[in-house]
């Protein structure tokens, strides 16, 4: 049925990924760059490098992600924040997927491109045990916290997994306390891993097929009230 019913939607999908617009980054800091912070999930090296689930599809989101904290920050933004998955041996979250960024471990540090920006002092880390940046973590007080801070950029990994949580958080949590609050998602700078439906097959595992899983979640954020755009120049 799916396969029947779905072929139009698809290139839907196709063509509105295709034409996503650019949006000038100085439009988001027009009203004071101290009202934006640029928030970027689980660039780390287990996802980027080493590890059983590092994605060279995420290790090539790294070099325009480090990009955009350069160029926010020289416009003057100075809240950067990084949910980090550090997790403990027995986590839970190792019955749905293979062991990875352990806490301690440098498979948990941040990507060494954004740790060699001159500013990485300045980010504040949060680790989490899960998917979700805002499920027993210091985000959400962080979020509260700051009122001032009415846009947020969401990059990292994965557009499906923990950028969606990220971003779907940021955008509920606005709605829930009726407040205004742009959440802002440059599709260069998030994606996900790729499991082909062959090696899934040979595996054993759940196929994921990278480029569907990442185009209908930002599909599925827009609808949601997320700003997708192409990129932030």
């Amino acid at each position: 049925m799916l396969a029947n019913n779905s072929q139009g939607f698809l290139e839907y999908l196709d063509n509105w990924y295709a034409n996503l617009p650019e949006l000038p980054l100085d439009d988001l800091l027009v009203d004071g760059a101290d009202r934006v912070a640029v928030t970027c999930v689980d660039i780390i090296v287990g996802f980027c490098t080493d590890g059983a689930l590092s994605s060279p599809r995420v290790q090539s989101i790294v070099a325009p992600i480090a990009e955009l904290f350069k160029t926010a920050h020289a416009g003057g933004v100075r809240h950067f924040i990084l949910p980090q998955d550090a997790h403990p041996a027995d986590a839970v979250e190792f019955g749905a997927f293979p062991v990875h960024c352990l806490r301690g471990t440098s498979e948990a540090d941040t990507a060494p491109e954004l740790r060699a920006l001159p500013f990485a002092d300045s980010f504040t880390i949060f680790e989490k045990n899960s998917l979700s940046a805002a499920l027993s973590t210091g985000f959400p007080a962080w979020v509260a916290e700051h009122p001032e801070v009415d846009t947020y950029i969401v990059t990292g990994d994965c557009s499906d997994l923990c950028v969606y949580q990220l971003a779907m958080f940021l955008r509920l949590d606005a709605n829930a306390r009726n407040v205004q609050r742009r959440v802002v998602l440059p599709a260069e700078c998030v994606d996900t891993y790729d499991t082909p439906l062959e090696v899934a097959s040979e595996l054993g595992l759940y196929a994921h097929p990278g480029d569907f899983h990442h185009v209908f979640s930002l599909h599925h954020m827009a609808a949601n009230g997320v700003e997708v755009v192409k990129a932030l120049k």
